[in-house]
């Protein structure tokens, strides 16, 4: 509590006044155990050690579960590598908070400081005070000065640079799982391969296909693959519409791609990858929830609004001898944000980048 001398005001038994109100003064100070008994100091000094070992114990096990354990397409695999990594980065991240309070709580100076009122700028001895209280707290604390900690000190610092790593490992690790772009312009997707509804995999004929009507599609075989089932389907998902084929202005070269205004279109947003599923049936404007980009599906699935540099990629499609609706083709260009046709393969006929007017460079 902050005080100033009025010597024309006294309370009881000579206590000072500050307008008209007595000074409380200081409650008794209980001393701390570690304050005074040098066993206890000892054992709050490794117990804080030991709440940082847990933290590089975390960070040991996030590392450890996501290079050891191997992550399948089941639901369950996913799970219980991800549930392994969080409880590393959770202790990684708790060893290192708790530690860190227990050391003030316990060891750190624990004195009844009072800063008497004073004008804004502190006088020249006011701020070596401040300095001298820095330096005693640098000296509480164990960090410097005589009383040094050097567990206390070397078991925080190894936490603190290993703690990053349970998060950074496993994001790095995957961003470099593999750097070959042109698999962004390549998907199940082939000639006369069925368009099926997702998720149960049945063959969809262009009788059951209406005006205004959208079908969520996944290619036929893909619920049989036995390994990166998640990764072909993030690639190869299709929304398929039909318009009044009199509202549908088909694009220059893509004359055969669609049949009587039934036409399929990447989910995948060219902005960052989100899926776009919000059709608009009066406006055939399909919406990117994540960033509201807008594509025109009867004018090519061009952008109308948003930060989408690109249209949808179009899956060419025909009806086969049954009446089902059929893939003429893998897409004609990479799928998904436009930055991962920067670096581009043009051996196979992907010019992605060529069309100036929807490419990002």
């Amino acid at each position: 509590m902050s005080t100033t001398e009025n010597p024309t005001e006294h309370g009881p038994e000579g206590s000072e006044k500050q307008n008209g109100f007595e000074n409380p003064g200081l409650p008794y100070h209980r001393p701390r155990r570690a304050d005074v008994d040098p066993k206890a100091d000892k054992k709050a000094e490794r117990q804080v050690a030991a709440l940082f070992g847990v933290s590089i114990i975390g960070t040991i096990v996030a590392i450890g579960s996501y290079m050891a354990l191997d992550m399948t397409d089941e639901i369950d695999s996913i799970r219980f590598v991800n549930m392994a990594i969080g409880l590393g980065i959770f202790l990684a991240m708790i060893g290192i908070g708790l530690g860190a309070i227990h050391w003030a709580k316990t060891l750190m100076r624990d004195h009844e400081m009072v800063e008497e009122r004073h004008a804004l700028r502190s006088s020249d001895e006011g701020r070596e005070g401040a300095i001298q209280n820095l330096k005693d707290g640098v000296e509480d604390s164990g960090l410097g000065g005589v009383k040094r900690r050097p567990v206390l000190v070397g078991s925080m610092l190894t936490a603190l640079l290993a703690a990053p790593l349970a998060l950074l490992w496993p994001q790095i690790g995957n961003m470099g799982a593999d750097w070959n772009i042109s698999n962004f312009g390549h998907t199940m997707w082939r000639k006369g391969m069925r368009l099926t509804r997702d998720p149960d995999g049945t063959p969809i004929k262009a009788s059951d296909v209406t005006i205004g009507s959208a079908f969520h599609v996944i290619p036929e075989g893909l619920n049989e693959l036995e390994h990166h089932k998640i990764e072909e389907k993030a690639k190869a998902v299709v929304l398929l519409l039909r318009l009044d084929p009199r509202d549908l202005n088909l694009q220059p070269g893509r004359e055969d791609w669609s049949f009587d205004g039934i036409i399929a279109f990447s989910k995948i947003c060219t902005h960052v990858g989100c899926p776009v599923a919000l059709y608009e049936q009066q406006t055939h404007h399909l919406l990117c929830p994540c960033h509201q980009s807008t594509f025109d599906v009867a004018n090519g699935a061009k952008v109308v609004f948003g930060p989408a540099k690109r249209p949808l990629p179009q899956l060419p499609i025909a009806v086969d001898d049954e009446g089902y609706i059929v893939a003429q083709s893998d897409f004609h260009e990479p799928i998904g944000p436009s930055y991962w046709t920067r670096l581009h393969d043009t051996s196979d006929g992907l010019h992605a980048d060529d069309d100036t007017e929807g490419s990002s460079h």
